[in-house]
């Protein structure tokens, strides 16, 4: 199936972890044919799907951030040298276009280090760290570059989305532009259906790379009853990875529903039980403590919120070619959707 033009252009906006607004306001735009939307002081954009009954509100939170880089220092030759927004390994950076976010829109670059042909033998052996690397605009001494470029710029690799055979698609941002998508695309299918019981609140959260900062806000403003983080988890049908120690989740396996310490028991059952009344495919994970998403932070928020996690298995993450396979993100969308119209008003969860 092709890949949906809501998240072929969230893909294509570029928005590292604190600067947001491209793929905030495409997904704004896109779920305001369906619901009331708004942005908060952070960022972070909120699609609200009025409930027809008074029942619960159950939060969808995806976050919209990327990893990216930022202009720390220019120096006099008109080379940018930056640091890491997010996480990083500083091998996939190398050779890598760039855009970069300036007050004059957007303009391209390359991260260059010294040629092979110059590098020493211990140098050859070491990996690169990011103070070995640098970008250039093709600025001709520092003045130039300094018209072009402020320090606390930022820029995001240039690999818009490609599609692949057999369902597959390729693109940077995968992470977590994805989780974003199902929390629309789940807001979009109950609307559709006519609605939940309860309010259905779509998130799009910001600086999720940098701390889980816009999901900490959202969450203490919105209030839900329940709360559903949608991140992205490590496909294992890739070379080097064993099921053993993260699960088994290969492409074409569906949503992946999460067990864990910090995660609500009856939320599970919840989902779980609807991925099997609408033959939804999933697989499951375990967690013993941190889950790495916005859950983290969504779960004691408050007096606390029944939280659950479902992830979308990727190839590559935290790199230009990150990999999905599409029927997984439907099947993450719809899960969450039927839970949402399966939600009974009066709907409680013990623990």
């Amino acid at each position: 199936m092709p890949l949906p033009d809501v998240l072929r252009a969230l893909l294509t906006a570029n928005g590292p972890s604190g600067v947001e607004a491209a793929p905030a306001k495409v997904w704004r735009d896109a779920a305001s044919s369906f619901a009331e939307v708004a942005v908060d002081a952070m960022g972070s954009s909120i699609a609200r799907v009025a409930g027809t009954a008074g029942g619960r509100t159950v939060a969808i939170v995806g976050h919209i951030d990327e990893i990216g880089l930022i202009v720390t220092h220019i120096d006099e030759k008109g080379f940018l040298w930056f640091a890491g927004v997010g996480g990083w390994d500083p091998q996939i950076l190398v050779g890598q276009r760039v855009v970069l976010s300036t007050a004059g829109g957007e303009i391209p670059g390359v991260i260059g280090k010294k040629a092979i042909h110059l590098l020493k033998k211990e140098e050859r052996d070491k990996v690169p760290d990011l103070k070995d690397l640098h970008i250039d605009v093709g600025a001709k001494d520092g003045d130039e570059a300094k018209r072009l470029v402020r320090i606390g710029d930022t820029a995001v690799i240039d690999a818009p989305p490609i599609e692949l055979p057999n369902d597959r698609a390729v693109s940077k941002a995968m992470d977590n532009r994805l989780g974003a998508f199902v929390a629309y695309e789940a807001a979009r299918l109950v609307a559709e259906a006519g609605g939940a019981k309860g309010d259905v609140v779509a998130v799009a959260a910001v600086q999720e790379e940098i701390g889980l900062n816009g999901a900490r806000g959202a969450a203490y403003s919105i209030d839900p009853d329940a709360a559903i983080a949608v991140d992205v988890t490590h496909a294992t049908d890739a070379p080097g990875i064993d099921p053993k120690e993260v699960g088994e989740h290969a492409f074409g396996s569906g949503a992946v529903l999460e067990r864990g310490t910090t995660l609500h028991p009856a939320l599970f059952e919840r989902l779980e039980a609807a991925a099997k009344e609408k033959g939804i495919p999933y697989t499951l994970t375990a967690s013993s403590g941190r889950t790495g998403t916005d859950a983290d932070v969504i779960h004691f928020s408050r007096g606390g919120v029944p939280t659950q996690v479902v992830s979308i298995p990727l190839r590559y993450m935290h790199s230009p070619v990150e990999m999905v396979q599409v029927s997984d993100v439907l099947a993450a969308a719809n899960v969450i959707a039927a839970f949402c119209l399966a939600l009974e008003a009066d709907a409680t969860f013990p623990r």
